[in-house]
């Protein structure tokens, strides 16, 4: 037995053979392509985006989408493929967040501040939502250059970017970082109200500067797409921690 940490490392092609993984935690892992045999899987938690994994010869990715949209209605409208259905996922996630940020303002401002297992707290998940609206939607849709916002948190996995703010030091109040959130919304909102289908089908205009994402053009709907999804799947983690935080 050891206490090993592997970071940054490329082990592809790698072959475990009797090793024991047991309490093992991967974080931010590349699987693509893994194969498993003769394995002993029990109490194993995996979350991520899966695709084509067969377990005992069988594909579990429908099954498991399935579930998850029984288990919240809500999440095939995250899925849109028309301008409207970008408006209506939109004003859902509106709505569900102002219920999360209800409960999150019902908390200590330490907890606010707090992770929980190793994850963003909930102020840090903000500030993580904000950089996602700012990179897609005011840099790669609407052509800003310079989008950020100090506070704004790029993912953990992005290489520090010239002119990309990321100070993970920062402890901004909860109301502080919800007003520029609520900004953010707000402009998101404004920028679906004038979406035609067209535009959703057509690509960005290349930025005149570095920064995040890179340079170049991207199908609107995927850059549309990546907000909508951002903001439902954060607020899932969010609700999750709050869970923990409140149940104390």
């Amino acid at each position: 037995m050891g206490d090993f940490t592997f970071s940054d490392q490329d082990m592809s092609g790698a072959s475990f053979r009797m090793v024991s993984l047991r309490g093992a935690r991967m974080k931010g892992v590349d699987l693509r392509g893994l194969k498993v045999t003769d394995a002993w899987l029990a109490d194993v938690d995996i979350d991520g985006e899966l695709d084509s994994v067969r377990i005992n010869g069988v594909d579990v990715v429908p099954l498991i989408e399935a579930e998850l949209d029984r288990r919240y209605p809500q999440r095939a409208l995250m899925r849109p493929t028309d301008a409207d259905g970008f408006r209506r996922a939109w004003a859902v996630l509106e709505g569900l967040w102002e219920q999360t940020i209800d409960r999150a303002r019902g908390l200590d401002e330490a907890l606010v501040h707090e992770r929980v297992g190793g994850e963003w707290s909930f102020v840090e998940t903000l500030r993580h939502l904000n950089f996602a609206t700012d990179a897609w939607a005011r840099r790669a849709v609407q052509g800003e250059v310079i989008p950020w916002n100090r506070w704004d948190l790029p993912h953990d996995e992005m290489p520090d970017t010239p002119g990309v703010p990321r100070d993970r030091s920062a402890r901004p109040s909860l109301d502080a970082i919800l007003e520029v959130r609520a900004g953010r919304v707000a402009g998101v909102r404004e920028l679906l109200a004038g979406l035609s289908d067209e535009q959703l089908a057509s690509m960005t205009t290349p930025v005149d500067g570095p920064g995040y994402p890179e340079p170049r053009s991207y199908p609107v709907i995927r850059c549309l797409g990546a907000v909508v999804s951002e903001t439902w799947q954060h607020r899932l983690y969010a609700e999750r921690d709050l869970d923990v935080l409140t149940g104390r």
